[in-house]
C-alpha cells in the first residue's frame, strides 16, 4: 500500500471525500512496514512466540521471518534474549519490545489507520461516481466479485442508491456472504447482470483481466479505484474505473 504526493492536513483528510483534487498521504505504508507492525504487535501481546508461529502469522517463510526479526533488532525496536539454558534443551529465544519499538509500533499503527481511512473514502467516492451514472441509465442488476471488507463497502454504497446485489462471486465457491451464496466466478457466464463490482482495494487489474477472459464487457466492470492501465473507450464513456 502506498500513498504519494503532498501532505494532508487533518482538515483536508476529513474533506477528502468531497474534494475534486484530493491530497495524498505522504508516507508509504509498504509491505515491510506492514510486516514490522504485525511483528511488533505480536511481540507486544506478551505471549510466548516462536519464529515458526510468527512466520505462520505473517504468511512468509521461516528464513524471512528470521531476517525481519534481526532487522528490527538492529534498528533497536526489539531485543532478542536467550532463555536460561537447561540440560538437554535447545536454544530458546524471547523477543521484547524496546521503548523505541513501542514508539515505532504506535507510529506504524497511526499510519496504517490513516491510510485505511483514505482508501475507504476514495474507494467509496469512486464507486459512487460510477453508480450515479449507471443508476441514471436504469441499471439495476449488480453483482459483486469478491468478499471481505471491500465487498462490504461496495454493498453499503449500493444501498445508498437503493440497490441490492443480485449475486456474489469469488474465484471459488465458498459459503455465504451478506446472506448470498458465494459462487465460483466461472458461473457468472450464466448470470444476467448490468454491472459487476470488483471488490478489491489493491490490484483490481488482475480481477478485471479475469473477467475479460470470461467475456464480461469492460463497460460493465466497476472498480473501487482507478486502474493502473488506461480504461478502454467504452469504460471511459461509462465513467467506470
Amino acid at each position: 500500500m502506498t500513498g504519494r504526493g503532498r501532505a494532508c492536513s487533518s482538515t483536508e483528510r476529513s474533506n477528502d471525500e468531497h474534494s475534486s483534487a484530493p491530497c495524498r498521504l505522504t508516507v508509504p505504508v509498504e509491505r515491510n512496514a506492514e510486516r514490522d507492525l504485525e511483528i511488533l504487535t505480536a511481540i507486544g501481546e506478551g505471549r510466548p512466540l516462536s519464529q515458526r508461529v510468527l512466520a505462520q502469522r505473517l504468511g512468509v517463510a521461516l528464513g524471512l521471518t528470521n531476517l525481519l526479526l534481526k532487522r528490527l533488532a538492529r534498528k533497536g525496536s526489539i531485543k532478542i534474549v536467550e532463555f536460561p539454558k537447561k540440560p538437554a534443551a535447545g536454544k530458546r529465544l524471547r523477543y521484547l519490545l524496546t521503548p523505541k519499538g513501542i514508539a515505532e509500533k504506535g507510529r506504524l499503527t497511526y499510519e496504517h489507520m490513516a491510510y485505511s481511512i483514505h482508501v475507504y473514502r476514495r474507494s467509496r467516492q469512486t464507486l459512487r461516481e460510477s453508480l450515479s451514472q449507471l443508476a441514471s441509465a436504469g441499471v439495476k442488476r449488480i453483482v459483486l466479485y469478491g468478499t471481505g471488507e471491500p465487498a462490504e463497502l461496495a454493498y453499503l454504497t449500493l444501498k445508498e442508491f437503493g440497490l441490492e446485489p443480485v449475486g456474489v462471486f469469488a474465484r471459488e465457491a465458498n459459503g455465504h456472504f451478506l446472506g448470498f451464496p458465494v459462487r465460483a466466478i466461472a458461473e457468472i457466464l450464466g448470470e444476467e447482470f448490468d454491472g459487476v463490482i470488483v471488490a478489491a482495494f489493491d490490484h483490481p487489474e488482475q480481477h478485471v483481466a479475469e473477467l475479460a477472459r470470461l467475456n464480461v464487457p469492460r463497460e460493465k466492470i466497476l472498480t473501487l479505484r482507478q486502474l493502473a492501465s488506461p480504461p478502454s473507450a467504452a469504460g471511459s464513456a461509462a465513467g467506470i474505473g
